[in-house]
């Protein structure tokens, strides 16, 4: 079996700053609030011409300069959303046109803030196989286009923003290990009711506002710490990892006190371990791990020889983790 090596990230964020005093002037709101209870300052917002696989597109391409590579060196693309372009053709077969690929396999997963762990582990799979060598996996998120900004409890939250990585094999270190999971008795904590089989489109649904983000925050918090703390234990403990072991974090960007609190179950100082971005993008779903990876290796804040651990959780339930030897 290979092993297989990230080697090269890249990310793309929209121009539009929308802070939490231009939310102030939107809704029932305050900074003090928002940043107290979230950690967020402002977020990024997609223009309205800007889709999804817009900001996908300029993303992957920052990583395959990053990684040294052309798109006709890409074997497979992973799409990580819950904000496609449309159902289908899925935004990965728009992204591979788009930057020219040839005609190689090209399929989104649906896995909301989880997902480009599940897409980083799903293409190790194919590496590590020996059936590909290079994949190429992109977390894209047009957030704004699926909240209810009338809703202050929601809309504070979320933001665009893509990232993108190039994996491939390498003679050492690279992804050590994973963990995911799923509980979907508990799907209604996080949701978009409509414009599935289940709730069609109509004028009801958008007159009741649902094809937009629903979430029940304060239960969703309580699973939050609980599936990030113990998806990192079940990662770690095999291979034999404690807190000290873990050079960096790189979670979910969902919210401060929720990352604190991770923190404190895995007895590390977040200050020195966990890196945070929230404050300049929220929420911005399966990208959020994404672009903090990459920030973390722009920084200088990963160097090689480093041991990451990727944490997250999202809609679904889903959690899952990830160790990286860079």
């Amino acid at each position: 079996m290979k092993r297989t090596g990230i080697l090269g990230v890249g990310k793309y964020l929209p121009e539009n700053i929308l802070t939490n005093a231009d939310l102030e002037r939107m809704v029932d709101t305050t900074d003090e609030w928002i940043t107290t209870r979230t950690g967020i300052k402002q977020r990024r917002i997609a223009a309205d011409n800007e889709a999804t696989s817009d900001m996908a597109v300029k993303a992957a391409k920052s990583a395959l300069k990053s990684a040294g590579l052309g798109p006709e060196d890409i074997d497979l693309i992973i799409v990580a959303t819950i904000t496609p372009d449309m159902f289908f053709p899925s935004t990965a077969c728009l992204l591979q046109h788009k930057l020219g690929a040839r005609q190689i396999p090209a399929f989104d997963i649906s896995v909301a803030c989880s997902g480009y762990i599940y897409g980083l582990t799903i293409a190790d799979q194919f590496i590590k196989s020996g059936m590909y060598k290079h994949a190429l996996v992109v977390a894209a998120e047009k957030l704004s286009s699926v909240t209810d900004w009338e809703d202050r409890s929601t809309c504070v939250l979320f933001g665009d923003g893509a990232g993108a990585a190039v994996l491939g094999p390498v003679d050492e270190g690279g992804i050590l290990g994973a963990s995911l999971g799923a509980d979907g008795s508990k799907g209604d904590l996080l949701r978009l009711p409509a414009g599935g089989s289940r709730m069609p489109a109509s004028i009801k649904t958008v007159e009741n506002k649902l094809h937009t983000i629903k979430m029940e925050g304060n239960v969703l918090f309580k699973h939050a710490v609980k599936i990030m703390a113990d998806a990192a234990r079940a990662v770690t403990e095999p291979l034999g990892l404690k807190g000290d072991d873990i050079d960096i974090i790189i979670p979910h960007q969902a919210n401060i006190r929720i990352l604190n609190a991770l923190a404190k179950r895995m007895g590390v100082d977040p200050g020195e371990k966990i890196y945070l971005n929230i404050e300049k993008y929220g929420n911005m779903s399966a990208a959020s791990s994404a672009v903090a990876l990459t920030e973390a290796v722009e920084e200088g804040r990963i160097k090689k020889g480093d041991t990451i651990l990727m944490d997250a959780f999202g809609g679904g339930l889903t959690w899952g983790a990830l160790i990286i030897k860079w």
